[in-house]
């Protein structure tokens, strides 16, 4: 009887956001243990090889992490099955490229482009916030950080802006009413808006309600809700679609509109 850890994925058993061809081959790659889920991260072969289309081949992204070329919240990452996730930020010095992973509305990873002002932080939700021996105090974050001597004030499922130079907080946000949130869970995964109300349920989940910017609204679990930015204004930039989730027939309007009238 085999013993250990599996370190094979069928294709099949994939996460359907990775977006793996059927046919393109019996596995697909197992992501190794890391700061996120394995079925809430992007592998870097798959961000290099099928996003970027830097690679051809399983062979050639080895090639590339080898060279030390891909750095992910600003360390050299040469595991080609390290799982990125949620607000990683993955920078190419030798293209001059940095982007940061977020979610669509498709509840899909994007990876969104960024600048270099941009690439020299990112956003932490905080998990919990505990005393340790002899008194000291520390938090931990979504991506397994545990950071001591936090601000005061922090609390659990603020968002805290990480420096990635130092790894010091510089800067954080209040889990509270009237500011923008993105939902990292749940059917309406990838979608941004405002939080509009809390709602506490004894021995169930707590709701909480947002609404986005078209004026529509949607309820989703509390630990689904992550904090970007204090009022309306996001700290990162959001994908193309801003966190507005259309409907079958607004997308089919938008898709007319978008292709050339036929001369």
């Amino acid at each position: 009887m085999a013993r250990g850890k599996k370190k094979h994925q069928k294709r099949l058993k994939c996460p359907k956001h990775w977006m793996l061809d059927k046919l393109g081959g019996a596995f697909g790659p197992k992501p190794s243990p890391g700061p996120h889920k394995s079925r809430e991260c992007l592998p870097l072969i798959l961000i290099l090889r099928n996003k970027l289309k830097y690679a051809l081949n399983y062979q050639e992204v080895i090639k590339i992490l080898m060279q030390r070329h891909v750095l992910v919240d600003g360390k050299v990452r040469t595991d080609q099955k390290y799982p990125a996730g949620f607000m990683d930020v993955v920078s190419i010095p030798r293209t001059s490229e940095n982007f940061c992973l977020l979610y669509d509305t498709k509840r899909r990873f994007r990876l969104r482009s960024i600048s270099d002002e941009e690439a020299k932080f990112k956003l932490c939700k905080v998990r919990s916030v505990h005393l340790g021996k002899k008194g000291i105090p520390y938090l931990n974050t979504f991506d397994g950080r545990t950071i001591r001597y936090p601000d005061p004030l922090i609390k659990a499922n603020d968002t805290i802006k990480l420096d990635l130079e130092t790894y010091k907080i510089t800067n954080f946000i209040k889990f509270e009413v009237g500011n923008v949130v993105m939902a990292t869970g749940g059917r309406n995964r990838g979608c941004v808006g405002v939080m509009k109300v809390k709602e506490k349920h004894q021995g169930s989940f707590d709701i909480i309600h947002v609404q986005d910017a078209a004026g529509n609204e949607f309820a989703t679990r509390e630990g689904y809700v992550f904090v970007i930015g204090e009022g309306t204004k996001p700290w990162v930039s959001l994908p193309k679609d801003r966190g507005i989730k259309l409907s079958i027939v607004e997308e089919t309007r938008r898709r007319q509109q978008a292709r050339p009238s036929a001369a």
